[in-house]
């Protein structure tokens, strides 16, 4: 059977489970002769439930990574099975071949033995999915019954239950933090490896960005990233900033402060839609409209030799992308300060423009300073708008005209092609990942910092 019928089965079960032990607990509670129930009926249908789904959904998440291996032993053992190739690449392909056969997913094999193969694999897929079909049925109904006779007047369904919602929030926590923990781990060993062949300090400092042309005498002379991290914090945290630090805030303030609700109540949504666009499209629109407009701009003021990959092209556009993360931060803040300041300082004859100033503002500034480090963090960390605007060119310029490039960029160009894996030109994209990683994780830390240090505690 699929998996995913076999799901859809095993919590149609829990439903049915759900059902009767709602329906038994109901009838106990109805009865004029029975004790008062501890738990509401439908806290006894979730109890039961759960004993008959998280079982067999356990099993089937463990038999779905050890089923493969058991077909393929029992293939294996087969006496076609002996023809195969000792190790190596064919080998594996005959028995890709073949599986791929025995699902349906081909209708030919390039190697005979696969098509001889393929009548193996379809009768152990077939067995070993009885057999996990069955096995989770047996588990689905075996733990469900094991509670359905717990179902008494004086059974505290409520508190297990709980327990069991206290016991998934918290692994569903300990699989984000293990999930971050794995990343900057692999991240750390293929750093390791890298910096065993690259100096740090030729890695950190150098001026020279060449992975093309790697010295082997020098590996780290043509591995300088410093014009990355200059071209990620000249687009990302310069330009882009520029752009959505006056316009977000300035849109918080209209909307919060001076704009009418009715207008504010469809103007805020269409603000935020800027926040649900697909990055690829924003690269569209930079690669196809603003550079050649800011190119022309730029041959107009004097620079002959211009292009439609800038840094100010890929800055200004990713500037757009995070107004509605600014705005969205900045309007909360002000949001939160409250009204009896506002009213206070105009009923002492401040202006609205001098209440925002000096009473708003300030009242408001540690949420607003904390939205803009997460924007930056957003900016410096954003990939598919510099990949399709920004040039592959790795300067270190103050002039937004000429071409840029940025860390994210540099990791999807080491990562695609056929350079080998141990390469020092591969393992520098998990360097650059390890460094734009560190960077995004302090600037968080300092944006909490920030908001927990000057947070204003209002009654």
């Amino acid at each position: 059977m699929n998996v995913f019928a076999l799901l859809f089965l095993v919590l149609g079960l829990g439903l049915i489970a759900w059902l009767t032990a709602r329906a038994r607990a109901s009838r106990m509670a109805g009865a004029s002769s029975a004790r008062r129930l501890h738990s509401l009926p439908g806290q006894h249908g979730w109890y039961v439930a759960t004993w008959a789904v998280v079982p067999a959904l356990i099993f089937i998440v463990v038999w779905a990574n050890i089923s493969p291996g058991l077909v393929t032993e029992s293939v294996l053992s087969t006496p076609a099975a002996a023809q195969l190739p000792g190790f190596g690449f064919e080998r594996e392909t005959i028995l890709n071949e073949a599986y791929s056969l025995a699902q349906g997913n081909s209708q030919g094999a390039f190697y005979p033995l696969s098509e001889q193969l393929a009548p193996a694999y379809a009768t152990a897929i077939a067995r070993y999915n009885w057999i996990g079909t069955a096995i989770a049925l047996l588990l689905a109904f075996a733990f469900g019954a094991l509670a359905f006779t717990r179902v008494k007047p004086d059974f505290r369904a409520r508190t297990k239950f709980e327990r069991a919602v206290m016991l998934l929030l918290l692994v569903a926590s300990l699989i984000a933090i293990l999930t971050t923990l794995g990343i900057f781990l692999s991240l750390i060993f293929e750093s390791v490896r890298f910096f065993s062949i690259v100096p740090i300090t030729d890695f950190l400092f150098g001026l020279n960005w060449s992975p093309q042309v790697i010295r082997a005498d020098d590996p780290g002379a043509n591995l300088g990233a410093l014009p990355l991290f200059w071209g990620t914090f000249f687009i990302g945290a310069v330009i882009a900033m520029l752009i959505a630090i006056p316009f977000g805030l300035m849109s918080a303030i209209y909307l919060t402060q001076y704009a009418p609700r009715s207008f504010r109540a469809w103007m805020k949504p269409i603000l935020e839609i800027l926040a649900g666009v697909p990055t690829v499209v924003y690269g569209y629109f930079a690669a196809l409209t603003v550079g050649p407009l800011i190119r022309d701009f730029a041959v107009m003021l004097g620079f002959q030799f211009a292009s439609a990959e800038s840094a100010l092209s890929a800055g200004l556009v990713m500037g757009i992308m995070i107004i509605p993360f600014v705005s969205s931060m900045a309007d909360d803040s002000i949001a939160a300060v409250p009204t009896a300041m506002r009213d206070g300082s105009l009923a002492m004859g401040a202006t609205t423009s001098e209440t925002i100033k000096r009473v708003l503002i300030p009242a408001a500034l540690p949420g607003v300073v904390a939205g803009i480090l997460l924007a930056v963090s957003r900016a410096i960390g954003e990939t598919m708008i510099v990949v399709m605007a920004a040039s592959g060119a790795a300067n270190v310029t103050l002039n937004p005209f000429e071409g840029a490039t940025t860390v994210t960029k540099q990791i999807v160009d080491l990562l695609t092609g056929e350079t080998a894996f141990d390469s020092p030109k591969t393992l520098a994209a998990f360097a650059l990942g390890l460094t734009l990683f560190m960077i995004t994780f302090v600037l968080n830390i300092v944006a909490l910092r920030v908001v927990k240090k000057y947070r204003e505690a209002y009654e």
